[in-house]
């Protein structure tokens, strides 16, 4: 197939690029640079099957030839207010991406009656009342609260999708992604685990928010991707949650990381300072992923974590 990627320079879409590309498709990657990064392509620079256009998504789509498939992942995704790149400070980009990039990715799709499939999030469910939390379940999110552009923006996203699929009969499916870590996450991503990978290695204290009994159900990337793909081969219509349902407190994760680095330096306990109300638990149900795709992740916490490790200890060489 050729596939148009957008967000292809970020931390999923890259990752996407590069097993599409290993399974012999032709990849158009699209990316405009607001959060994601050139260093996260470099390596495919000079592959006959990848093409780069730079292109923010919220602008009317040109695509030269045609495509098979548009899988649409741009959008700023971090929560951490005291970076440049995350959605408290790219608010009006981050409700573009969602509702202007959707539209004009969707028409993309429509033209070449292609494949489509919608990048979503754990976040449409917000601080969830139901849990684990199936696709059925409606939410429980603050429509103007300050995480609302990223949260709304992906449930718009979901509606339109789901209203051209309905009306122009669009072979539409959507992911909805639960915490995934991985390389080339960014380090200034304020999550957890990029914050307790950096802390550890400098033998700092991890500075945990709030109580630390705030669970998170954390997927390896390469897991996440092989959903995706498999997503992308189905019939699918309907929203699928893609997540490691392995659910572990927050506390619990900046011990464990702790204890892979052999770190004397503890934890700290602080006041929450991430955008908005931070959901209190996040645990998918993926009997639709393993019904319908026959999928399951296979990549433990410990084991992820490993396979991150020396991406981030890179990253920190290169900064210093």
């Amino acid at each position: 197939m050729k596939i148009l990627i957008t967000g292809a320079a970020g931390f999923i879409g890259s990752h996407l690029c590069d097993l599409l590309i290993k399974e012999g498709h032709d990849v158009i990657g699209m990316d405009n640079f607001i959060t994601g990064s050139p260093d996260n392509l470099a390596h495919l620079s000079g592959n006959s099957k990848f093409t780069f256009i730079l292109h923010d998504v919220a602008n009317f789509i040109f695509v030269p030839e045609k495509v098979d498939a548009v899988l649409h992942f741009a959008s700023p995704a971090s929560p951490n207010p005291d970076s440049p790149y995350g959605f408290p400070n790219l608010p009006i980009q981050t409700m573009k991406a969602g509702a202007l990039g959707t539209h004009n990715t969707l028409g993309v799709a429509r033209a070449n009656n292609a494949r489509y499939i919608l990048a979503s999030t754990s976040e449409i469910y917000g601080d969830p009342a139901e849990h684990p939390q199936k696709e059925t379940y409606w939410g429980n999110v603050d429509p103007n609260g300050l995480r609302s552009v990223y949260d709304e923006a992906k449930r718009f996203a979901e509606a339109l999708t789901m209203a051209y699929h309905r009306y122009h009969n669009i072979n539409t499916g959507i992911v909805r992604i639960f915490n995934t870590y991985g390389p080339r996450m960014r380090l200034d991503d304020g999550r957890a685990v990029p914050n307790f990978l950096q802390q550890a290695l400098r033998k700092e204290p991890l500075t945990v928010y709030g109580d630390g009994e705030q669970t998170r159900s954390f997927c390896y990337i390469d897991d996440l991707i092989a959903g995706i793909i498999k997503l992308l081969y189905s019939e699918i219509h309907e929203p699928v949650n893609i997540g490691n349902p392995q659910e572990i407190t927050i506390k619990e994760l900046a011990l464990k990381i702790n204890a892979l680095f052999d770190n004397p330096a503890g934890v700290v306990f602080l006041r929450n300072k991430v955008a908005g109300k931070d959901p209190d638990r996040r645990q998918p149900d993926i009997s639709r992923a393993k019904e319908h795709l026959n999928w399951s992740p296979s990549i433990d916490l410990t084991e992820g974590l490993r396979r991150t490790i020396p991406y981030f200890q890179e990253k920190m060489r290169e900064e210093h």
